[in-house]
């Protein structure tokens, strides 16, 4: 099935109640399989058509807050359209999941894919999962409701697959059994919801000298106390279903490598296939694949850089600060702790594809170690 199939599979084995809904390439296709799965009574589910991507994230923060569990999907400039509701549904400590399919944001004008769009919305307190493949895109829909419905986290998941390359393009996926989700997940149990028989008011005005620092900073230590429970979650889940999805990061041939790179999503595939060439001429490289970019996985990424020569952090995403944002967090991660050189590429902007060759190139460009960026594949066009 292609991803946007696979995420679609996931909602339903979720057994979610409230799905809104607004159209948006490379998107469009997740909900108009709900809506199907609606129509026919494969999902007994209530089916929202709003009139813009601000409304499907405040049609389903509603809903969850009367303990209902809720679904929506977005993609590029809708899902910057929702960017104020974000922080709502976050804010509320609503346990949400949203699909994101990766797309460009314009000028000028693309429907392909890149990251930009969904780093835009790395501090709105949602969890980020970027998905490798469309086994992932449907099993991070069934652990995204997992993680976030746990009452010592309380927030909002975003999973993330790659425009066309994931999201139109079929791989083979094995579906869950729906009775062992259903078991797994249990229904949605919030401690604090709406109840008309005891109102109450919620997202109050606060004064200065009121909670609000007090609750932005339990929103913070909510999400990065949380690692350990995210890893226990992972492990009860891949034993429970026989998968195999990753910690919050996934090492590959990191071993005994002298270099690596860091990489999200599904063009870690092209650069695992790379590695496994460079493997044969006797380079020793690696991977780090961040499976988590929120809570952001340091001490995943302290343990696996130690000893590296030089580290590449590559960015599908577009940063008008000093480096990119991946580098930065990875930076941040390390200060003080491992001395590696580190070089930051940005790759496939606007659906531009990042070949093996290109990977090639960086692992060559690794040697020389210094904190530039490089921008891999770009010239005169």
């Amino acid at each position: 099935m292609t991803g946007n199939e696979a995420v679609a599979a996931g909602v339903k084995l979720s057994n979610v109640k409230v799905i809104a809904a607004y159209p948006i390439t490379p998107q469009t296709t997740i909900v108009e399989k709900l809506a199907e799965m609606v129509a026919n009574g494969e999902l007994n589910s209530k089916f929202i058509e709003v009139e813009s991507e601000h409304s499907a994230m405040s049609a389903v923060t509603a809903s969850e807050m009367t303990g209902v569990r809720s679904f929506t999907a977005s993609s590029s400039h809708g899902l910057l359209y929702m960017h104020e509701a974000l922080h709502w549904a976050a804010g509320m400590r609503l346990p949400l999941v949203m699909t994101v399919v990766n797309r460009a944001i314009g000028p000028p004008w693309s429907i392909w894919g890149e990251h930009t769009d969904s780093f835009n919305q790395k501090d709105t307190g949602w969890l980020q999962m970027y998905c490798e493949t469309n086994q992932e895109a449907m099993d991070s829909i069934l652990l995204g409701y997992k993680i976030a419905e746990n009452n010592k986290l309380l927030l909002p998941v975003m999973n993330m697959l790659d425009a066309f390359t994931l999201s139109h393009t079929s791989e083979p996926v094995e579906v869950r059994s729906h009775s062992t989700a259903a078991d797994y997940l249990g229904e949605l149990e919030l401690e604090s919801k709406m109840d008309f028989n005891n109102p109450a008011g919620y997202g109050s005005i606060v004064p200065p000298d009121g909670p609000f620092m007090e609750m932005k900073k339990d929103m913070r230590d909510s999400m990065y106390n949380a690692t350990n429970a995210i890893k226990k979650e992972i492990t009860t889940f891949n034993d429970l279903f026989n998968a195999e999805l990753p910690g919050l990061t996934e090492n590959f041939m990191m071993e005994d490598a002298d270099y690596a790179l860091i990489t999200l999503g599904a063009i870690s595939s092209t650069a695992k296939y790379t590695i496994r060439k460079l493997r044969e001429r006797g380079q020793k490289v690696g991977l780090i694949r961040l499976y988590f970019y929120r809570p952001f996985p340091g001490e995943e990424i302290v343990k696996a850089v130690k000893g590296l020569k030089g580290l590449g952090v590559v960015e599908r995403n577009l940063s008008f600060g000093q480096r990119g944002p991946t580098f930065e967090d990875v930076a941040t991660a390390i200060y003080g702790r491992v001395d590696v050189p580190m070089r930051n590429y940005v790759v496939g902007l606007g659906g531009r594809d990042v070949r093996v060759k290109d990977y090639e190139l960086m692992f060559e460009n690794l040697v020389e170690g210094n904190n530039e960026i490089e921008w891999v594949n770009v010239g005169a066009k």
